[in-house]
């Protein structure tokens, strides 16, 4: 199971949950509407269920598709240092799991999600070398969640493949036609000039990358199979994306 070297952008279903029954009844739904892959988002269960027993649970319940695993700062997580959020990556991708979330800021708390300090970058790769040896696919995340410029982006992305990761994702934003034109033409230079999977995604009011960017050069895409609170308003949902990918 991988989430690399794929002909089309695989459908992955984000799976939030405070308990692991609510994480699975999503993972069937997901499963029933045809995703390719699984994005179970830590940080959403509850302290009592981040456990070496429940991710064992949910990884085994995947079964053949592979998983994609965040463990953000937010969440069930607020108060957690980013050494323990880093652990528990660590101590998690010894239990299973395909692809871990790495954040780009991780040990370096920054606004644009980038870690600046030498001494933070070294920790990142050092925990992405553990990660691999692990047998592991690491992606690193930069949420910048602002417009942001062609040579900005594409500074962040190498810096994300200098650091060791497989896939790099990163999320802008779009608030004008202008921007969201912009955002298409920066799809393409990651594409073109990158040589890394990567998952580039905007917020704002124009975000049509969340529905057409596998098939400008994403390596997947991000939906739903329902919304509640927990789930990210802008993720689509899958039987959307199904839809859009295989008509294209």
């Amino acid at each position: 199971m991988s989430f690399l070297n794929h002909e089309k952008a695989l459908i992955t279903a984000m799976v939030p949950g405070r308990n692991p029954n609510r994480v699975k009844c999503l993972m069937d739904k997901s499963r029933e509407i045809g995703c390719d892959a699984f994005g179970m988002q830590i940080e959403t269960l509850l302290s009592e269920f981040q456990t070496e027993e429940v991710y064992r649970e949910l990884f085994s319940y995947a079964k053949e598709k592979p998983v994609y695993i965040t463990n953000y700062r937010v969440a069930n997580n607020v108060g957690k240092s980013d050494h323990v959020l880093a652990c528990e990556l660590l101590a998690m991708s010894k239990l299973g799991g395909t692809l871990f979330d790495v954040m780009g800021d991780l040990f370096d708390k920054q606004d644009d999600e980038v870690a600046r300090s030498k001494a933070a970058i070294a920790q990142q790769m050092e925990l992405i070398e553990k990660l691999h040896a692990n047998g592991r696919e690491v992606l690193m995340s930069s949420h910048v969640l602002k417009f942001t410029s062609a040579e900005r982006v594409l500074e962040i992305a190498f810096e994300h493949k200098r650091r060791g990761a497989d896939i790099c994702k990163i999320v802008t934003g779009a608030d004008t036609m202008e921007e969201q034109i912009e955002n298409l033409r920066i799809i393409n230079l990651l594409k073109k000039e990158l040589g890394l999977p990567f998952l580039f995604l905007c917020g704002g009011e124009c975000r049509i990358l969340r529905r057409i960017g596998g098939e400008l050069g994403c390596c997947m895409y991000l939906g739903v199979p329902e919304q509640d609170d927990l789930t990210t308003p802008v993720q689509p949902p899958l039987k959307n994306l199904i839809a859009i990918r295989d008509n294209m």
